[in-house]
Formats: C-alpha cells, sequence, structure tokens
C-alpha cells in the first residue's frame, strides 16, 4: 500500500521540488493554503509536510486543527522560521528548517513513516525528543538554562523515558522474542 504525503507549501516552485523528490514512491498531494490543507487531510494521509508560514494561516494553527480532528497522520514542520521555545507546545513530529534538500524530504517521510507504527508514548517522547535536538542546536546554553519551556520539555523527556523503562524491565527476554516474531509476522502478513 502506497504512503499518502501531504505537502503543504505556499510557493508553487518548492511544493513542485517536495512532489518530485517524492512522486513514484508515495502518493503526493500538495495544497498551497491552510484551508486547501485542511480540506484534503483526512484518515487515509499518513504524512504532512507542513511549512509554518502560509498566506491564510499559521502551520502552528494548520497542525492544531489536524490534532483537534483526532487524525493519526505524522506531522513534518518544513519550515524558513527558525525554532523557538514555542516549538515546545507543538504537535509536531519533525521539525527540517530550509532549505530542504532530497535526502532532508525523503529520510523526514521515511522517519515519519516510522514513527507511525510507534505506540502513543513512543511517538510522544520522540517528539519531544527531536524538540530538545532542535532547541538545542539553535539556541545559546544560556538561553536554554533562562527557559521555563525547555525545562518543561526535559521533565516531560525525563518522564516519559522512565515509563518506558519500567516497561521494558517488565519484559522478559522471552517477551521481547515474542514481541519481535509477532510484529514480523504482522508486517509481512500485511505486505503480502
Amino acid at each position: 500500500m502506497t504512503r499518502r504525503v501531504l505537502i503543504v507549501e505556499d510557493e508553487p516552485e518548492v511544493a513542485d521540488l517536495y512532489r518530485g523528490y517524492l512522486s513514484g514512491t508515495y502518493d503526493v498531494t500538495v495544497a498551497n493554503t491552510g484551508a486547501e490543507a485542511l480540506d484534503l487531510v483526512d484518515d487515509a494521509t499518513d504524512a504532512v509536510l507542513l511549512d509554518r508560514r502560509l498566506p491564510d494561516t499559521s502551520g502552528a494553527d494548520v497542525l492544531a486543527a489536524i490534532r483537534e480532528r483526532g487524525l493519526d497522520c505524522r506531522v513534518a514542520m518544513v519550515t524558513a522560521v527558525d525554532p523557538d521555545f514555542d516549538i515546545v507546545e507543538m504537535g509536531f513530529d519533525l521539525y527540517l528548517v530550509k532549505p530542504a534538500t532530497r535526502d532532508d524530504i525523503q529520510s523526514a517521510v521515511e522517519r515519519l513513516g516510522t514513527r507511525a507504527q510507534y505506540d502513543d508514548t513512543l511517538q510522544r517522547t520522540a517528539s519531544l525528543v527531536t524538540k530538545r535536538a532542535v532547541l538545542e542546536a539553535e539556541r545559546t546554553p544560556a538561553e536554554l538554562r533562562s527557559s521555563p519551556e525547555y525545562e518543561d520539555l526535559l521533565a516531560d523527556i525525563d518522564s516519559l523515558q522512565s515509563k518506558m523503562e519500567d516497561l521494558a524491565t517488565a519484559f522478559s527476554p522471552d517477551d521481547y522474542r515474542m514481541l519481535f516474531r509477532d510484529l514480523g509476522s504482522s508486517s509481512t502478513s500485511e505486505s503480502a
């Protein structure tokens, strides 16, 4: 089954470039406005590449609407906006700063596909760890130390990692073998 990707980008040349990077591998649709994106995104959408600055609304508002609808698609912000601490509250899975290369776009969609297979706790942890990495790459240590949002982010990551460690210690080696055997057989049967 071919995964569906929605590209939300107001610059037609950039949208066409991203479409070209993904066509042939994915079922790609392009929206040039937030309103158009919200008309197109649905339960069959697997991944969204979302610009933060759109002519009619912000990418953050589009993202919030997608999450409010309960859609289970994974979202990457692909934007020229340098990340600030406001990203901590956004429900995206990945954050790419433009210009994005072919490898960046293809890798992002692959990573989003992998993350779609995670359970909720693992998806949330991956999203928060991504936000931490983006902030640590873009902000000074002094800015990080003085940010309550960053401190809350670190606390949330620690809490989720503790939950995952508790779950991992509850599994015996036999449990892991059975889990991965079951995962392997279910993915084989789904692709058949």
